[in-house]
């Protein structure tokens, strides 16, 4: 039973229970505002199975605020009418007994299930048990999502609810035994192996599932060693066969050693035949380097002598030296003195040379003087016979005055035409700027269009596909036609577009808008018949509804938050909005903020408006046709994923007439241009011609002023030129005055020039002396040295033979000690150890001398190549594998007994497992047969597997027939209706009734999609089923019931109710309600 409701402005639920036809007084549940979960009415406990629910509880639960149901023990009809709160119920049963918020298909969170407004919630469950009742309390934190668990009022964890719940056999996420609302279609969607699964855990004794999960796992135990001793047994075949193949290898392998032992013990005597050969030579090299180093000593003797005498002449040579050079030093005095005497003479020498150049350009610069006044006083006769013969030139003055004007009206015309042409290039470029503006403009709508486009495209292609044949074929239609909604709208705003996706359907948005049922004929012909094309399309209305008012306000829903209708948020064009104002009233719906979901409850009371959005969430409001009360509902708006890019057409319209006007005006404007420029060419020329007369008639009326001015000029030249005079004859006089005194100065400095020159000549003769000397000394001095170096010469070679015989003297005594190493290292004997008998006794059968032992390794060396291919390692790699094929023949064999013991425990496990679970499928297939059978259809239930070892491909097949002219076919999610599924669903369930080990079963509304015929027939069913003697408790929620239905004496009807004349819980007694009915009953026949 239910409290009134906190929802705002719904009416208030009640669960009314009662039994039909028993007396109702004894089946009336307490009715507390805060009742107490331990204390319920006395139940008849013997009729309860082991787990059966007697009491529900809940508390800000979905739509209710406090209700408590007590169902009955064997079938529970819960019905009320849609959004009352009956699978309220439902949900409270699966989240009481620890199920996943998930399964009930609504939300995946739980604070979800508590009812709007509140912070917590309550669920409780007590169920029945033979030992004490168990109360299962689920407190529900809405902040924190999170839920806290009681078990008879004692905190627990949900495990261990969970775990009291499984001990009785409840699986509230079993389809078979748990089948709410939102799941009913997707227990047609069970697979085979899903159905056995959950029909084991439902009807089938404890140990079938886990018996039938040993058997998958023994199943895959098995494959597992049948794998591994097939691949063992392969691995020791390859193993011996390989050993076969290298016997023979090892026997070479041992011939070839005893090649290499002898290879061995020659290479060990070797370095000791060849030590002493070397020793030998040692001792020879040392006698030849002890003669060597006397005859050094002897030749040093003999050179010392030689080198004091070259030493003496040394002394002598360096003395003669020193003295040449103070000679040269002397020499080079004097010859600086001669040679500045010699510089002086020169200098004298260029001064005479100067005096007679400056005399001759005087000369030369007269006779140039005399010659230009000769040919100045001819041009200045010239100039004076042209003055004569000029014209008189007064005359010409009025033409000049009248090209004058000409000439002042053309540049006076030339510059209006001039402004005219920058006047028009300015109003080109201004139009040109805006033509690019525009353009731009036209592009970024057209960038956005195609995000509108593309979006289109990638979610319906056909849609878009259609959307092009339109733009091509537009001539084909007599009125307009409307490309698809979602790119003919244009959001005023991006924000407010999920208010308009969420309010017309999808379908309506790609559809095609059309003003002629005509046209939309010729459009889905071509399109959807012709190309394939899955495509909508709608008729505008006639009348425009376009422009229709609201009937309320807007100005009367701001106090709500209302800040628009849905009509104002956006533009399209008339067709396109008339059919969203007749179709989705988009000019009654009104869009409000958040301040309208905080005063939901105000505005669903005052305003009964039908549709109403808040920032995130829509409310349908739908009015009762019993009491005349208003039922809301609301959900989250989802994102808008089209609107959301706007593009204005009647913008890009405009923009489109305005390029074409700019383009009228440029092609005006260079119309204008082309006129100007002609005109302003031909003033241009005009303007040349009369410049031109006028300037020659200008340089006729200058030129005798130009002539007088010229020959004034001349005269004051020749006047310049004639006070500019030279006196050749005293400029003579003066230069030979200046050339005879520097010859006196010139014959001086000759004469202390010779006697310079005779004494670096007396100098040069003493130093020759000097250098003769000197090379007697060093003629002498080489003699010696020549001496003395072939004495060194063979001292060198002799030391140098000293030195080779001691570098070879040392190396062989290195070589010695080293050939004495190793030796010992090939014998492997330390420093001062002797050699071993062993090797003197082997040594003495070898040969003595390295030719023969070389010549014996060689041919012991050729036969041990001969055993080619062979790996030292072979030995150990056959040792090796013989000792693993020995230990995987008994791993082999201990695999091969564990395979064994597997297959025997499998041979068990089947027998426990598969026998009882064909009984119980025969049980089942009989019952859903004869169910099926009543109803004039054929059904059959099997056991289903393609391989009897694959334990894990095992199911149940469901086959079905509801026509006797078909045949049975398989129960699958698309082969049968929505009603046959529901049909053969329900009856599947029924079967399981009778056999079912599960303490009740929730089924909620699956006669939905059921016929008349069919759903009377079912419910049969399950009252004869369900009010059987030791059945379960069955939960069945209905919305409605076919008349004139049969009813049990074992039912419990519980009637879910709301509206506004409902009793608070406290006030329900259904033995008043009986007596007032009898009343009115008695007194109806006196009036």
């Amino acid at each position: 039973m239910a409290t009134p409701s906190g929802k705002a402005a719904t009416p208030n639920p009640q669960v009314p229970k009662r039994s039909l036809p028993r007396d109702a007084s004894s089946e009336v549940p307490s009715k507390r505002k805060n009742s107490n979960p331990t204390s319920t009415l006395p139940r008849p406990s013997g009729l309860f199975v082991e787990g059966s629910i007697v009491r529900i509880a809940m508390e800000n639960f979905l739509t209710y605020d406090i209700c408590e149901v007590s169902p009955g023990p064997h079938l529970n009809m819960i019905i009320g009418a849609n959004g009352t709160g009956k699978s309220s119920i439902v949900c409270a049963i699966c989240l009481g007994l620890a199920g996943k918020p998930a399964f009930m298909g609504r939300a995946d969170k739980v604070g979800f299930f508590v009812k709007r407004g509140c912070s917590k919630g309550l669920v409780e469950i007590e169920l029945f048990r033979t030992s004490g009742n168990l109360i299962i309390t689920r407190e529900i934190d809405v902040i924190k999502n999170q839920s806290f668990w009681f078990i008879n009022k004692k905190p627990v964890t949900q495990k261990i609810v969970e775990e009291q719940v499984a001990a009785l056999n409840i699986q509230v996420g079993n389809l078979c035994q748990f089948l709410p609302q939102d799941k009913v279609g997707e227990f047609a969607k069970l697979s085979k192996i899903e159905l056995l699964e959950a029909t084991e855990k439902s009807i089938g004794p404890p140990e079938m599932h886990r018996y039938h999960c040993e058997l998958k796992n023994f199943r895959e135990k098995e494959k597992q060693l049948e794998t591994s001793c097939k691949e063992k047994t392969e691995y020791l075949e390859k193993m011996t066969q390989r050993n076969e193949r290298y016997k023979q290898d090892v026997e070479r392998f041992y011939e070839r050693k005893r090649h290499l032992d002898l290879i061995e013990m020659l290479e060990a005597k070797r370095p000791w035949v060849e030590y002493e050969n070397v020793r030998q030579e040692y001792e020879g090299v040392k006698l030849i380097r002890d003669r060597v180093k006397e005859e050094v000593r002897k030749l040093k003797e003999g050179q010392i002598p030689m080198t004091r005498r070259i030493e003496e002449i040394e002394r002598l040579r360096r003395t003669l030296e020193v003295r040449i050079k103070e000679k040269a030093t002397d020499i080079k005095e004097a010859s600086q003195k001669c040679k500045q005497r010699q510089d002086v003479i020169e200098r004298k020498d260029r001064y005479v040379k100067e005096l007679q150049q400056a005399l001759t350009v005087k000369q030369n610069e007269e006779h140039d003087r005399q010659k230009r006044i000769s040919n100045t006083r001819k041009m200045i006769e010239d100039l004076q016979n042209e003055l004569r013969t000029a014209e008189n030139c007064e005359n010409l003055q009025p033409q000049i005055d009248a090209i004058t004007n000409d000439l002042r009206r053309v540049q006076e015309e030339k510059a209006l035409c001039e402004g005219e042409i920058i006047d028009k290039q300015r109003e080109k470029e201004m139009l040109e700027k805006q033509k690019r503006g525009v353009s731009d403009h036209i592009i970024r709508f057209d960038n956005l269009m195609n995000q509108k486009e593309d979006k289109l495209r990638q979610r319906y292609r056909d849609t878009y596909d259609a959307v092009l044949w339109l733009r091509n074929n537009k001539d084909r239609f007599k009125q307009r036609v409307c490309e698809p909604i979602m790119l003919t709208i244009n959001m005023k705003d991006n924000k407010n577009a999920k208010y308009v996706e969420n309010h017309i359907s999808s379908n309506d948005l790609r559809a095609f808008v059309f003003e002629s049922q005509e046209d939309m004929e010729i459009f889905l012909r071509e399109v959807r018949d012709n190309k394939k094309l899955r495509v909508n399309a709608v008729i505008a209305p006639k009348i425009s509804y376009a422009d229709k008012a609201p009937s309320r306000s807007l100005n009367e829903l701001k106090q709500y938050g209302f800040f628009s209708y849905l009509r104002e948020l956006f533009d399209a064009p008339d067709p396109v909005m008339s059919y969203l104002c007749c179709q989705y009233h988009i000019h009654e719906v009104p869009v409000g903020t958040e301040r309208t979901r905080e005063r939901i409850e105000r505005v669903i009371q005052e305003t009964r408006l039908k549709q109403i959005y808040t920032a995130e969430e829509k409310y349908v409001l739908k009015t009762s046709f019993y009491s005349n009360k208003v039922i809301s509902s609301n959900t989250s708006l989802k994102v808008a994923q089209f609107l959301t890019v706007t593009v204005d057409l009647e913008q890009r319209r405009h923009l489109e007439e305005q390029l074409k006007e700019i383009n009228r005006k440029l092609e005006a404007v260079d119309s204008g241009l082309v006129i100007l420029r002609d005109t302003n060419r031909r003033l241009e020329l005009k303007d040349n011609e009369l410049r031109l007369k006028k300037k020659e008639l200008l340089e006729r009326k200058t030129k005798k002023r130009q002539l007088e001015q010229k020959i004034s000029s001349k005269l004051a030249s020749i006047r310049l030129m004639e006070q500019d005079t030279c006196n050749l004859e005293e400029e003579e006089r003066k230069a030979s005055t200046k050339i005879k005194e520097i010859n006196v100065q010139k014959a001086k400095l000759v004469t202390e020039l010779t006697g310079l020159v005779k004494i670096c000549t007396s100098l040069h003769i003493q130093k020759v002396d000097l250098i003769l000397q000197n090379t007697t000394v060093i003629s002498e001095k080489n003699k010696l040295e020549a001496d003395y170096m072939a004495s060194s010469s063979q001292l060198r070679v002799t030391e140098q033979q000293f030195i080779e015989l001691d570098d070879n003297r040392q190396r062989l005594l290195q070589k010695c000690k080293e050939l004495m190493r190793r030796a010992r290292q090939v014998c492997n004997l330390s420093a001062d150890e002797a050699v071993p008998q062993e090797f003197q006794t082997a040594f003495q059968d070898l040969p003595n001398t390295l030719d023969e032992i070389d010549a014996l390794l060689t041919e012991e060396r050729s036969r041990a190549s001969c055993f080619t291919g062979l790996n030292p390692s072979v030995v150990e790699e056959y040792t090796k594998r013989e000792i693993e094929i020995q230990q995987l023949t008994e791993e082999l064999k201990e695999k091969k007994v564990e395979l064994d013991e597997y297959r025997e425990n499998i041979s068990q496990v089947k027998e426990r497992w598969l026998n009882p679970l064909k009984e119980l499928v025969e049980k089942i297939n009989e019952k859903f047969s004869n169910f099926f059978s009543s109803m004039q259809c054929a059904g059959e239930v099997d056991l289903h597997t393609e391989n009897e070892e694959d334990y894990d491909k095992y199911g149940i097949r469901i086959r079905v027939k509801f026509r006797s002219s078909t045949q049975l076919h398989e129960l699958t999610p698309h082969h049968q209706s929505g009603g046959e599924r529901s049909v053969s669903t329900m009856l599947y369930l029924m079967a399981l009734q009778e056999l079912n080990r599960c303490p009740f079963r929730v089924v909620d509304e699956i006669n939905q999609g059921m016929d008349p015929i069919n759903e009377r027939r079912v419910f049969e069913m399950v009252v004869n089923t369900a009010c059987k003697e030791n059945t379960s408790q069955y939960f069945f929620i209905t919305p409605k019931l076919l008349q004139n239905l049969p009813y049990s004496e074992k039912m419990t009807v519980l009637f879910v109710y709301n509206g506004p004349h409902m009793l608070e819980p406290n006030r329900w007694n259904l033995k008043a309600f009986q007596r007032r009915r009898r009343r009115i009953t008695f007194t109806q026949p006196s009036q």
